[in-house]
């Protein structure tokens, strides 16, 4: 079956890789298999999902199935938005 991992490292950069696994593979072997993390370890912290929805490694995957790796957030997102709107106010005045 074919499978789509998508995966952002970092900020406005996405890796896709779009791997075929046996009928019955889990989440987990389509990380391995994308071949971003060579020694075959997980970075710790790291969230898994399908078609943005949480899910564990464990989870059985289906034909055409995206699966998502999602990193932990830098900075509360509220916070960075007062940050931009307190920057914007001290330029225009």
């Amino acid at each position: 079956m074919r499978i789509e991992v998508v995966y952002s490292p970092a900020a406005r950069r996405v890796e896709i890789a779009c791997v075929e696994l046996p009928d019955g593979a889990t989440l987990e072997t389509a990380l391995r298999s994308t071949g971003w993390w060579p020694d075959g370890v997980l970075p710790p912290g790291l969230k898994f999902g399908v078609w943005g929805r949480a899910r564990a490694p464990e989870q059985v995957l289906c034909e055409g199935d995206r699966v998502e790796v999602y990193r932990g957030l830098q900075i509360d997102p509220k916070e960075a938005r007062r940050g931009r709107a307190r920057g914007g106010a001290r330029r225009r005045g």
